[in-house]
């Protein structure tokens, strides 16, 4: 009986504390995800794996169901706590990232997954991501260290993450964490020409590896097949996702209906957006942009009342991450940038994304709840 009066009260705490817009908010995203991966995943699994047509619709459910189990225990920490095991969990997933190379498996020339026993394609760099915010935030914000030492460090964390994604090689999830780093450091208070310097240094960098390392030839394809439609074969699921937007129109041709989920390789993750398109027209990816801007907008609300440095990096990096990756994924379907094989956070189908997502919303909701809560 005492057992269940404390999982009760620590309940009822948890639920009075927490930001109740911001958590129906990413409810609601999950819940659309959920009935997009139906609609999109049920004849992939029965056409092509001859499985049963809801196969990938409950794996999805149970990713899911496990990053709502995350939101609960990362939002449910006293904020010491979520610094310390952050900084833990963030050494855990480096280690990871660095294992990818040796024992990552490898898919259409890209090793980033690690195959576990309890979770088959385990991409490192996703669950990295929440923790790196968290670790790059605690860093800049340190009293310990002279302003410049700590610009150093953080900058010589990015490029060895940087560097291992490049091997893998991963261009997109690069440019992310790269721009959620820029992201924190800028709004630190960094002199703006110091971080210009740096930025053109990375383009060099990036142009560098793209134009003349064999290994980068794929990117470099892609960018001049974005540019020119005659040139090379990257175009295909750009130009089918676009083709599937355009005929969707203002409304949609039907649940069902559309054919870009056939028609276009893991149209489920990378292309989500194109597919409720076509199904449900752009009023549908209206509203879903809608709500990602009423998210970020609460958020930020949440930043102007917060008084700890910490927590208003945390929450912006956060926040800017979620951002960036959706506007690389959408801008991706409707050909404003190359083809980069982004999710979208909350919607697209894939259990590392899911799980990524879900720590990012926890790690939100901690840092903006009402009170704090101590477990």
């Amino acid at each position: 009986m005492q057992s269940d009066s404390f999982i009760y009260r620590f309940y009822y705490q948890w639920w009075k504390n927490i930001d109740k817009s911001i958590f129906t908010l990413i409810g609601l995203l999950f819940v659309i995800g959920l009935f997009f991966s139906l609609v999109s995943t049920s004849l992939i699994a029965s056409d092509k794996l001859n499985t049963n047509s809801y196969f990938f619709f409950f794996k999805h459910l149970i990713y899911v169901l496990i990053g709502i189990f995350l939101i609960f225990i990362f939002s449910s920490l006293n904020p010491d706590r979520l610094y310390k095991y952050s900084v833990f969990l963030f050494f855990i997933s480096f280690i990871s990232l660095f294992l990818v190379p040796i024992i990552g498996i490898e898919v259409k020339g890209s090793k980033r997954w690690i195959d576990l026993i309890f979770f088959p394609r385990f991409q490192p760099i996703e669950v990295l991501k929440p923790f790196l915010i968290v670790v790059l935030s605690t860093i800049l914000c340190s009293n310990n260290s002279n302003i410049l030492f700590k610009y150093l460090i953080s900058t010589i964390l990015i490029s060895i993450i940087s560097l291992l994604l490049i091997i893998q090689p991963d261009i997109g999830q690069t440019l992310l964490i790269v721009f959620s780093w820029a992201v924190l450091v800028f709004t630190s208070g960094i002199n703006i020409y110091i971080l210009l310097a740096i930025f053109f240094l990375c383009a060099s960098i990036l142009t560098y590896l793209i134009f003349y390392v064999p290994k980068f030839d794929y990117i470099q394809a892609r960018i001049f097949s974005f540019f020119n439609r005659e040139v090379g074969t990257h175009n295909f699921q750009s130009d089918k996702a676009l083709e599937s937007i355009t005929s969707g129109g203002f409304f949609g041709k039907g649940l069902g209906e559309g054919v870009l989920k056939n028609r276009v390789p893991e149209a489920h993750t990378d292309y989500i957006i194109s597919v409720i398109s076509e199904e449900f027209g752009v009023v549908a990816i209206m509203l879903i942009l809608l709500l990602f801007l009423i998210l970020i907008y609460m958020v930020f609300k949440k930043i102007s009342f917060e008084t700890n440095d910490k927590a208003k990096l945390i929450l912006i990096g956060s926040i800017s991450l979620i951002l960036m990756q959706a506007t690389i994924h959408i801008g991706v379907n409707i050909r404003l940038f190359p083809t980069t094989g982004m999710t979208l956070p909350f919607l697209s189908y894939g259990g590392s994304s899911i799980i990524s997502t879900s720590i990012l919303a926890g790690i939100i909701l901690n840092l903006t709840k009402r009170k704090i809560s101590q477990i």
